[in-house]
């Protein structure tokens, strides 16, 4: 219904906010990240927003980022997360460290959203971790040289007792992606080890 709606921030609750638009205030269900935002942050805000339609309710739910609102949109396609349990996962994770525990398959970090349970978490790795991109999650672009050496990186490092998700983070921090793998893997220790 609304991609996005720009505005002032008029009322701030911890889990919602209303932004006043042309005289016009809608009610934006958030996450904890945007309420600290918009402490700080009260005038001309964007606001990318999904809009939940139910038999009695409409309800919207907002996001700072476009990439945010993609992976709500993932979220809520798997069978028993609704609206709430997206909002409760990205409470606690940003959108790199969510795609991260599902490419990892983490059922542990995504078993500590709120309402979310072990066989939830499960459900959620089984259905999404084909629809997320390790791309998002490692901001390359065409770099299909690295990404053909992650798979490499990870296999080797798996083997030293290293889980995929910490991995994955360490990749993400190497800023020259056209180094030797051996190289590459040599400062995954490094940053692993610190």
């Amino acid at each position: 219904m609304f991609s996005f709606i720009k505005g002032n921030v008029e009322i701030l609750k911890e889990n919602f906010v209303v932004l006043e638009n042309s005289g016009i205030g809608y009610k934006i269900y958030i996450n904890s990240r945007l309420y600290n935002y918009f402490q700080k942050n009260k005038i001309d805000i964007k606001i990318y927003t999904f809009t939940n339609i139910k038999e009695n309710d409409i309800s919207l739910y907002g996001f700072l980022s476009f990439e945010e609102l993609e992976l709500f949109e993932k979220l809520i396609t798997v069978s028993g997360v609704g609206p709430k349990g997206a909002i409760a996962l990205l409470n606690i994770m940003t959108v790199e460290e969510l795609i991260l525990a599902i490419i990892s398959s983490d059922i542990k970090a995504l078993s500590k959203g709120q309402g979310i349970g072990q066989k939830m978490a499960q459900r959620i790795v089984l259905e999404l971790k084909d629809k997320v991109d390790i791309k998002e999650v490692l901001d390359t672009n065409e770099e299909s040289v690295y990404i053909n050496y992650e798979a490499e990186v990870i296999e080797a490092l798996s083997s030293l007792g290293f889980t995929r998700s910490e991995i994955l983070k360490a990749l993400k921090d190497i800023e020259d992606k056209h180094m030797p793998i051996e190289k590459m893997i040599s400062l995954c220790l490094k940053k692993l080890s610190s």
